[in-house]
């Protein structure tokens, strides 16, 4: 099975620079540093008009976790409605109640949507947040979703490799696995050797400088040294990632 190196974007330049280096898919968000949140529409179009490999689109209304009230539910749909005809291979969302376990009506009327646009329903890293990863595959596969991004329910993939292995041999043949979460061109062999998964997901990420976040006032998400810096996708760093992904 050809294996996949899916990068992070946050930007049209993100995406760019990821499709330059030669990744396979983009997942386009917006605020990557918060875990990644619905993009722009002129973030999608400008992407859409000017990539040629498969995007992504993260829906996700606000940062935090993902129980989420009608409001913000509303707002999840009506984003989906707004980009549907835009040419994206899918969209990545995740809602849970607040015990933790799916909130299957939500994602079932989102997988609908998606689904009526004719695009691919992707779950993601919400995924690692769930007390039962076994139920919830299962429900996942028979709401008709057709990928998971996960981490094995770990903070980085190669902490949950026993766990991702296990949800590849179980559930692979019904259902994609991304593995995401901390990969990286160092982890990639290890993760693609223990786990079997094909598909990989990072953010390749660098600092650039940007002089007017601190002056009268901080407008600073980091801290030190990356004060006045924000993050963008690294040509080098995906070139190594892609490398990794393709050689095992």
């Amino acid at each position: 099975m050809k294996r996949i190196a899916e990068i992070c974007c946050g930007s049209l330049e993100d995406a760019l620079i990821a499709q330059k280096a030669g990744a396979d898919r983009i997942e386009l968000n917006n605020a990557v540093y918060l875990g990644g949140l619905t993009p722009s529409m002129g973030t999608i179009k400008l992407t859409a008009e000017n990539c040629n490999i498969p995007i992504v689109v993260m829906v996700r209304p606000r940062p935090g976790g993902f129980c989420y009230n009608d409001y913000e539910f509303k707002t999840m749909i009506s984003d989906i409605e707004a980009m549907g005809n835009y040419n994206i291979e899918g969209f990545a969302f995740g809602c849970l109640d607040e015990n933790r376990n799916m909130d299957k009506e939500k994602n079932k009327t989102i997988i609908s949507t998606i689904h009526k646009y004719h695009k691919d329903a992707i779950f993601h890293r919400a995924f690692d947040c769930v007390k039962d990863p076994y139920e919830t595959m299962k429900i996942l596969i028979d709401l008709g979703v057709k990928r998971v991004l996960t981490s094995g329910l770990k903070p980085k993939a190669a902490e949950g490799a026993n766990l991702l292995s296990e949800l590849q041999h179980m559930y692979g043949d019904k259902i994609e696995i991304l593995a995401g979460g901390g990969v990286n061109a160092s982890n990639c062999s290890y993760l693609i050797n223990k786990t079997g998964i094909s598909q990989y997901h990072s953010s390749c990420r660098i600092w650039r400088a940007d002089p007017t976040t601190v002056s009268n006032v901080s407008y600073a998400y980091t801290q030190s040294a990356h004060e006045e810096c924000y993050e963008i996708v690294s040509y080098d760093k995906a070139l190594e990632f892609i490398k990794a992904v393709r050689e095992g």
